[in-house]
């Protein structure tokens, strides 16, 4: 992973220089453009830097060595919920919270009621063990 955080970290140098060229070409006028590009440097730090811990903790992947060859990469990759309905119903919760900006404000409110619910229904969907709704 030590390419990736190398990528993700040389944006905090490309990005925060551009945030002043850009806010002095603006005249500093226009800071929601100078914050955002901003924020997107601090960004590719925190996962460049994130990238950094984890490679530093997890090795060598056979990704990063030129002599690996295609089946060491093989295997599990992850531990993936496929029957979960809990990715469906925050999807539709955050279609729930969208339409609140377009209809009103206080069906905001409702898709955060409907996101708490969610997020709690699929983080603790296997503490009862697997498929155990």
């Amino acid at each position: 992973m030590k390419i990736e955080s190398w990528i993700f970290g040389a944006g905090v140098f490309f990005f925060v220089p551009v945030s002043l060229i850009y806010g002095f070409l603006t005249n500093w006028s226009e800071w929601v453009g100078i914050l955002g590009i901003l924020l997107v440097g601090g960004l590719a730090g925190m996962i460049g830097a994130y990238l950094g811990f984890t490679g530093k903790r997890v090795g060598m992947r056979p990704e990063d060595r030129n002599d690996a060859e295609i089946h060491e990469g093989a295997g599990e990759q992850g531990h993936f919920s496929p029957w979960s309905w809990w990715p469906l119903m925050l999807g539709l919760t955050c279609a729930t919270g969208f339409l609140g900006l377009a209809i009103g404000f206080w069906m905001t409110f409702i898709a955060a009621g409907m996101a708490i619910i969610t997020l709690v229904g699929w983080v603790y969907e296997y503490s009862r063990g697997d498929h155990a709704h």
